[in-house]
C-alpha cells in the first residue's frame, strides 16, 4: 500500500445490532453483490463505487463485498472506506477467500465480516507502492492515522479495532484479560476459525459474524430462505478503461472544446464537430464509470452547445445564449467529476470543488495552447485553407469558376490590389458561418461574416480584413 488520503466515519453512530434490516414485515431484503477482485487500485474502486450508487437507486437494502484480494493502494483504500460509510443500508463483507493488507482495512468498516471456510484476512502493515518496507517514521505515521481512522469507523464493534490495529502493527501487544492473541514483533493474520473464536464475558467473537459454505448461504442464514432479492454487480473492461480517461480527461476536454470551437468556426458539419464530440463523449463516459455524477452532466453540456450554436447561427450578437450556453458547457464539465450520490446533494466545498475546477482550468489551457501551436508551426495556409476552406466549399463544385479557378487569400498569391477591396460589393459563394468564400470583382476570396452566417448567393460587401481573410457584412439590396 503507498500513498495517503481521507476518509469519513460514522463510527458508533451506526449500533450493528439495530441496523441490520427486518425480513418479517417488510417482504425480501433486496441485496447487491459487488465483487473485490485483484489488488486495490482504481479500477477496484470505480467498481465498488458504481455498484454502491446503483444498489442505492436501485432501494437496496444491503451490499455484499465478494473479498478475495491481496491488498493494495492505501489512497485507494481510504477512498473506498469513505464509499461504504456513505450507503444507506447494510455494508457486509464475505472474506473469499482472502482479505489481506488493503482488503483487511475495507473490511473492518463494514457492519459485518462473514468468512468462507479457508478465508484468511490480516497482514495489514503499510509498505511502498513496490512492496518495500517504508521508513520506521513514516511507518509510525501511518499506522498512527490508520489506527484512528479505523477506530472511528468501529467504536462499539466488540474487539475490530483492537484487531485491526494488531493487524497494522508489529509493535503492538494484542491481550485480552491475561490472553495474548498477538505477541510484539509479528502481525496479525486471522483464519476463519480464529477469527470466530469468543473471548470476555459475554462471549464475543474475536472478529467473525459467521462461517459460510457460499455466499448464498451466508444470506440464506442471515435473512431466511425466501428473505431476500440478489443482484450482482458485473464487472466490465470499462472500469480499466475509465482510469486512464479519468487520468487523461484535462488533455481530452482541452482538445474535444478546441475542435467543437473551429467547427462553430467553419460552415456546416466536419470532422472537427466529430473529433470534438467523441472526445468529449470518452470524458463523460470515463466519469460515468468512474461512479461520478451520472449522465445528466452530459445532457447539460449538449444543451449548452445548443445555446452557443442558437447565438452564432440564429441570433448573431445577443450576446446572452452564447454566455449562458458556454456557462453551461463548463459547469457540466465540473459537475461531471464531482462524486453526487443518489438522492443526496453534493457537498459544494474547497475539498470537493477543487480538483473538478482545477482539470477544467487545464482543459481551457490545453485548448488555448493547442490553438496557439496550431497557428504559429503548421505550414501558412496548410491547415487553415485545406481543412477548414475545403469544408467551406464542400458541395459548391456546381459553381461558375472564376477566372484564378480558386480562393485566394488576402495577403498570399494574387492579393495585388487587396487594399481597393474595401468597400467592394461580391457575392458569397459558399456558405459563411461564419467562414466561407466569396467573389469580388470575378476573383474569390477567403471570407468571414461579421455577424451571423451568410447563406450561398448572398450579396456580401467587404468591410475590413484579418490577415488573410476578408471581413464581409450583408448587402441589403
Amino acid at each position: 500500500m503507498s500513498g495517503l488520503g481521507v476518509a469519513s466515519g460514522r463510527g458508533a453512530e451506526r449500533d450493528v445490532s439495530s441496523a441490520l434490516v427486518s425480513t418479517v414485515s417488510n417482504g425480501p431484503v433486496g441485496v447487491w453483490v459487488i465483487p473485490v477482485r485483484d489488488v486495490i487500485a482504481k479500477p477496484v474502486f470505480y467498481v465498488i463505487r458504481r455498484g454502491l450508487k446503483q444498489a442505492e437507486e436501485a432501494g437496496a437494502k444491503a451490499v455484499v463485498l465478494d473479498m478475495n484480494t491481496p491488498g493494495g493502494e492505501l489512497g485507494v483504500t481510504l477512498e473506498i472506506m469513505k464509499a461504504l460509510d456513505k450507503f444507506s443500508g447494510d455494508t457486509l463483507v464475505y472474506v473469499n477467500d482472502e482479505a489481506i493488507s488493503a482488503g483487511a482495512i475495507i473490511s473492518s468498516v463494514a457492519d459485518e465480516i462473514h468468512f468462507a471456510p479457508k478465508g484468511i484476512i490480516g497482514a495489514a502493515a503499510a509498505v511502498s507502492g513496490g512492496g518495500e518496507d517504508i521508513a520506521e517514521t513514516m511507518k509510525q505515521k501511518i499506522n498512527s492515522y490508520l489506527a484512528a481512522k479505523v477506530l472511528s469507523f468501529n467504536e462499539g464493534k466488540g474487539y475490530r479495532a483492537q484487531v485491526v490495529k494488531a493487524m497494522m502493527n508489529a509493535d503492538y501487544e494484542f491481550k485480552i484479560g491475561d490472553t495474548v492473541i498477538k505477541p510484539k514483533g509479528e502481525l496479525l493474520t486471522l483464519t476463519a476459525v480464529g477469527a470466530a473464536r469468543t473471548y470476555g464475558e459475554p462471549p464475543v467473537a474475536l472478529l467473525s459474524a459467521g462461517t459460510h459454505e457460499s455466499l448464498e448461504a451466508m444470506l440464506t442464514s442471515k435473512y431466511g430462505v425466501n428473505g431476500y432479492t440478489l443482484t450482482r454487480l458485473e464487472v466490465t473492461w470499462s472500469e480499466r478503461l475509465a482510469s486512464g480517461l479519468t487520468a487523461a480527461a484535462p488533455i481530452l476536454m482541452g482538445l474535444g472544446l478546441l475542435a467543437i470551437f473551429i467547427e462553430f468556426k467553419t460552415p456546416g458539419f466536419g470532422v472537427f464537430g466529430v473529433a470534438g464530440g467523441v472526445l468529449l463523449a470518452l470524458v463523460f463516459f470515463g466519469h460515468y464509470t468512474a461512479g461520478l455524477s451520472g449522465h445528466l452532466p452530459a445532457l447539460v453540456f449538449l444543451l449548452g452547445v445548443s445555446l452557443v450554436a442558437m447565438e452564432i447561427f440564429l441570433f448573431p450578437g445577443t450576446i446572452v445564449p452564447g454566455v449562458m450556453g458556454v456557462a453551461l458547457m463548463l459547469s457540466a464539465l465540473v459537475w461531471s467529476m464531482l462524486d453526487v450520490w443518489p438522492d443526496k446533494m453534493p457537498r459544494l466545498d474547497g475539498d470537493t470543488l477543487t480538483m473538478p475546477l482545477l482539470n477544467v482550468a487545464l482543459a481551457v489551457v490545453v485548448a488555448v495552447m493547442t490553438a496557439v501551436a496550431l497557428g504559429r508551426f503548421l505550414p501558412k495556409g496548410w491547415f487553415w485553407d485545406k481543412m477548414i476552406l475545403k469544408t467551406a466549399m464542400g458541395g459548391d463544385a456546381g459553381l461558375p469558376a472564376s477566372g484564378m479557378g480558386g480562393s485566394v487569400g488576402v495577403d498570399g498569391r494574387g492579393s495585388e490590389g487587396v487594399d481597393d477591396l474595401f468597400g467592394a460589393v461580391g457575392v458569397a459563394v459558399s456558405v459563411l458561418r461564419p467562414m466561407g468564400e466569396v467573389e469580388v470583382s470575378g476573383r474569390r476570396y477567403e471570407a468571414r461574416a461579421d455577424l451571423g452566417a451568410l447563406e450561398r448567393g448572398d450579396a456580401v460587401r467587404v468591410v475590413g480584413r484579418a490577415g488573410r481573410t476578408l471581413i464581409v457584412t450583408s448587402e441589403v439590396k
